[in-house]
């Protein structure tokens, strides 16, 4: 009897909830959106979440508007999202470095990537790609690996600065075949591809985007490519896997989430309007130039995909033994 008049209590309290959660999300976006980005204007995130956000915005009747907070690896735009109201109107434009990477790379992160975000929906995901100076004599990954015992300590590898997506997958390479490269970080990747078309270094782990050109005029050679199966761009380039290296697949991915604890209601449309956007032409045709794979799934399909993604970013700072402070 006493469960009976408990079940009955928790009905009548949780209709009148649903009932207004149904009616927040009916209302919702009553306002201007703000989609924080935590890289630099005009970069790829930049880029990407500026063609979502005008898709998007079309759809639901508002203004997106973005809000551009660089500085620490995206953490400070993480924290700001994380501190603001769980009500649908501060968006998070997340990738790997700041949902998988930062809490490993980071001394004392100011935010907790597992607890204060919802996932409302992966975007793209962009494989590397491994380039050679032209002069390099090497036209293979097992070519290079063999160049590289043949001459330990001599070759280097480029990444766009210590943690960097680029540094941690190079580190991957040199452990996974234990050679003797030493890795030179830059403060950005076009300083690293400069000094690469330039013969001061002589590999490096970049986005297709930034190398087709030099590809094209031959003065950077592809060897191999990090993704599961070869891009539709690069036809003739095995995967790492191809090459050699098992399970050495290692993209960066973008997505959006909102502070922990909005209406999920709310992060639902969230993420049919991404859905929706990712199926537009014109969408494809931008992701498509900076090399980027648009990837719609649900909500969980997102969540569990951070999950999975984690222990293997958190792996590869370990091996390189990067740490800020």
């Amino acid at each position: 009897m006493l469960l009976k008049r408990y079940a009955a209590l928790t009905l009548f309290v949780a209709l009148p909830a649903a009932q207004c959660l149904a009616q927040s999300a009916t209302a919702w976006p009553s306002k201007p959106i703000s989609l924080v980005v935590g890289f630099t204007p005009g970069g790829p995130s930049d880029i990407l979440a500026r063609a979502m956000a005008k898709q998007m915005s079309e759809r639901l009747g508002q203004p997106i508007v973005i809000n551009s907070r660089p500085g620490a690896g995206g953490n400070i735009a993480a924290a700001a999202v994380a501190g603001s109201p769980a009500d649908g109107y501060t968006w998070l434009f997340g990738n790997n470095s700041i949902l998988s990477t930062n809490a490993a790379l980071y001394a004392n992160l100011p935010f907790d990537p597992e607890k204060d975000f919802a996932a409302a929906g992966l975007v793209g995901v962009q494989p590397s790609i491994l380039v050679v100076n032209s002069n390099v004599p090497a036209r293979s990954v097992r070519e290079l690996v063999a160049l590289a015992r043949s001459k330990p300590g001599e070759l280097n590898y480029a990444s766009s600065g210590a943690g960097a997506a680029a540094h941690l997958v190079g580190q991957w390479l040199v452990t996974s075949a234990d050679l003797k490269i030493e890795h030179v970080p830059y403060k950005g990747a076009q300083p690293a591809l400069t000094d690469m078309i330039a013969g001061q270094v002589q590999l490096m782990f970049a986005t297709a985007a930034s190398v087709v050109p030099y590809i094209n005029q031959g003065r950077l050679r592809p060897l191999a490519v990090t993704s599961a199966k070869r891009m539709q761009e690069f036809p003739d380039v095995p995967t790492m896997i191809e090459a050699g290296f098992d399970g050495f697949v290692a993209e960066t991915w973008h997505g959006i989430v909102v502070p922990a604890g909005t209406p999920p209601a709310i992060v639902e449309r969230i993420n049919q309007e991404i859905r929706h956007a990712l199926d537009s032409k014109e969408i494809r045709a931008q992701f498509r130039e900076l090399g980027v794979e648009p990837a719609p799934g649900t909500t969980q399909a997102f969540a569990d995909f951070i999950k999975s993604e984690t222990p293997k970013w958190t792996r590869l700072v370990k091996d390189s033994g990067a740490r800020v402070e």
